[in-house]
């Protein structure tokens, strides 16, 4: 049997498993899919190998680790340097990214879009400021802090801290931020934000599976607005795709993934 995971931290929350073992039951393929509490990322590839694993995904705080920890890294994870997806191809992990491709799917019932403000500088913000520039959508980034901008900084990005910010009207608004998870706490200071929200025109949110106090503010703006469901959705479905070497085309897989949502 192949084996897959979900690596992260908190885990427990991941719809992940459910959306992969239904497409692995209702193709009957010979493969399941798990939960991998991980605390420290720097032992993401020790773990990958002591449970055997044919394939992960890799969901916050781990995605540039999970870069680090691979042997070779394909498309679109080269640029953003950061990776969701691990394939095993005769013993090399093989690091891929489709948390980008995911986003701009997901997006797409937002209409035309000039720029877009992102919350957060972790790995996903990475992954979509990459594809949203590749769009033709100018990103923004800021952070509550100075120690992770380099990146972007370095790549031609408008990064800023809390301190060097000057509130401006974005198009769309994105939380990459863990705020809201597993707490009840706002990506940026109530005030800023709901500045930033009435110059607006759409907000979401990549956080899935309920209404995170930064969603609340969204909707109290009366913006439209979405959670991070349609992004997981999409992002499995190319991560399936590659868990099972391309056998089954996405077109098949979406439709049978998408059944997962309403269990």
């Amino acid at each position: 049997m192949n084996v897959f995971t979900i690596f992260g931290d908190p885990v427990s929350h991941s719809r992940s498993p459910l959306m992969h073992n239904h497409v692995f039951k209702t193709l009957s393929l010979n493969a399941c899919y798990t939960r991998t509490q991980l605390y420290d990322g720097s032992q993401l590839r020790d773990i990958f190998f002591q449970k055997s694993l044919s394939g992960a995904n890799i969901t916050v705080p781990h995605k540039e680790a999970a870069f680090a920890a691979c042997d070779e890294i394909r498309g679109i994870a080269k640029k953003i340097g950061a990776v969701n997806t691990i394939i095993n191809e005769n013993g090399k992990l093989i690091g891929y990214n489709t948390d980008a491709d995911g986003f701009i799917a997901a997006i797409q019932s937002f209409g035309p879009l000039q720029n877009a403000l992102i919350i957060g500088a972790g790995g996903t913000a990475k992954a979509l400021a990459t594809v949203l520039r590749q769009n033709g959508i100018e990103p923004v980034i800021l952070n509550r802090s100075s120690n992770r901008l380099d990146y972007f900084h370095e790549n031609g990005y408008q990064a800023y801290n809390w301190e060097t910010f000057t509130p401006d009207s974005y198009d769309l608004i994105i939380n990459t931020t863990s705020a809201g998870l597993s707490d009840d706490l706002l990506p940026l200071n109530a005030p800023l934000l709901t500045e930033l929200l009435s110059h607006a025109r759409c907000a979401i949110d990549v956080i899935y599976g309920k209404e995170t106090p930064f969603l609340r503010e969204v909707k109290r703006a009366g913006l439209p607005f979405k959670d991070g469901s349609d992004m997981l959705l999409e992002q499995g479905v190319l991560a399936n795709h590659l868990f099972i070497h391309g056998t089954v085309s996405t077109d098949t897989i979406r439709p049978i993934m998408k059944q997962s949502f309403l269990y």
